[in-house]
C-alpha cells in the first residue's frame, strides 16, 4: 500500500509539473508610429514661400512678385489694414517702397504648410521685421497666411493676409491700397 501511495503520490507530482510547463501566448499590442515628412507639392510651397522671403530681405520687387500669380484680380490684404487689388498695383506699391527700404531682416517663425487638396495649399507664420525705411529704423512683428495654387508646374500666391501685431498709422496709404471695391468674380 506505502508502494502504491507513493507511486500515486509521484504519478500526481508528474501531472501537475506537466500542466505546469504549457507555454504561454501572451498577446502583446502593436502601436504604429506614423511619422511625417513633407510632400514634394509641400516642399515646393516651402520654397516659394523661402524665395519670397529673401525676395523681402533683399528688398527685391521683381523677386518677389515672381512668387504671386500674375492677375488682376489677386487680393492682397495688407500690414496697414488696407488692400490692394491686382498684380501689377502691388508690384509698383514694392518697387516704390523697396526704393526707400534697405537693411532688411525679415524671421518668420511657426511656418506651417496645410494642402487643401492636390493644387492648393495655404502657410501660416508669424513674422519679425527690422528695416531702415527713409533712412529711419522700423521694426514690426505680426501674422501672415498665404494661400497657394498650382498654376501649370509652379506653385503662385493667389492671396495674401498679413496683419501686423501694432500698426504703424504713420506709414503712407498708397493710390492703389485706397481701392475698396472687390475684383469681379
Amino acid at each position: 500500500m506505502k508502494k502504491f501511495t507513493f507511486i500515486s503520490f509521484i504519478i500526481l507530482i508528474l501531472t501537475f509539473t506537466a500542466f505546469g510547463q504549457r507555454t504561454r501566448t501572451v498577446k502583446v499590442k502593436t502601436t504604429t508610429v506614423t511619422t511625417t515628412t513633407a510632400t514634394s507639392a509641400e516642399k515646393s510651397i516651402r520654397a516659394a514661400f523661402d524665395r519670397l522671403i529673401e525676395g523681402i530681405k533683399q528688398a527685391d520687387a521683381e523677386k518677389v512678385m515672381s512668387v504671386y500669380q500674375n492677375s488682376e484680380k489677386i487680393l492682397f490684404f495688407n500690414n496697414n489694414g488696407t488692400a490692394t487689388i491686382g498684380w501689377e498695383n502691388m508690384k509698383k506699391n514694392r518697387q516704390s517702397l523697396y526704393e526707400k527700404t534697405s537693411n532688411v531682416t525679415l524671421d518668420p517663425t511657426g511656418i506651417r504648410v496645410e494642402m487643401l487638396g492636390k493644387d492648393a495649399a495655404y502657410v501660416t507664420c508669424k513674422w519679425k521685421q527690422s528695416q531702415e525705411y527713409n533712412g529711419k529704423l522700423e521694426t514690426a512683428s505680426g501674422r501672415m497666411t498665404l494661400v497657394f495654387r498650382l498654376i501649370g508646374k509652379d506653385w503662385k500666391v493667389v492671396h495674401l493676409h498679413t496683419s501686423p501685431d501694432n500698426p504703424d498709422a504713420s506709414r503712407p496709404v498708397l493710390p492703389s491700397e485706397r481701392i475698396t471695391q472687390q475684383p469681379s468674380q
